[in-house]
């Protein structure tokens, strides 16, 4: 004899799609790995506009520009740590800054194998117009939160980021 719970049951396992042996389901609209991934896509498209359509730079290179924007010169194996690129974009990136004129290298003096990057006159000047537009986007993005929820977001994503890292702060 069925009862009407057991099917239930049954029909709510169907409905919801295929389960492993535990009878788990992932729905990836809620998943927060993915929809932090999502948001970050929107939020790095939503950049993009800035630095790709007005400025014809790509992803890779205005987070190089970025990074040497805030400083004079880095060592190019420097520049992957702080811009999540690995190795073959950071160096693409440089190279086609270099091409453009918007970086310049030379040898580290104190490892021949290693290269300087430093922004040109050109590049500190296409910095000093793309950075204060990138910013504006970055206002726009946020004032859709409270200063709050902005706070929260922020401590929210240190606590990830240090417990991802394997850092004790």
């Amino acid at each position: 004899m069925r009862t009407e719970r057991s099917d239930d049951a049954r029909n709510s396992r169907r409905a919801s799609g295929p389960t492993d042996d535990a009878g788990a389901v992932l729905d990836l609209q809620r998943y927060f790995p993915y929809r932090l991934a999502r948001l970050a896509e929107q939020v790095s498209l939503a950049l993009a506009e800035v630095y790709s359509e007005r400025f014809g730079l790509s992803r890779q290179e205005w987070r190089v520009l970025a990074v040497l924007g805030a400083r004079s010169e880095i060592a190019t194996k420097e520049v992957s740590p702080l811009t999540t690129l690995d190795k073959m974009q950071v160096s693409r990136a440089v190279q086609g800054l270099e091409a453009r004129g918007i970086v310049s290298r030379i040898s580290d003096p104190r490892d021949r194998r290693e290269r300087i990057v430093s922004l040109t006159a050109a590049g500190r000047s296409l910095y000093r117009r793309v950075v204060p537009l990138a910013l504006e986007r970055e206002a726009a993005l946020l004032a859709v939160l409270t200063p709050q929820e902005r706070q929260a977001l922020g401590r929210a994503m240190h606590k990830l980021s240090v417990a991802l890292s394997g850092d004790s702060a």
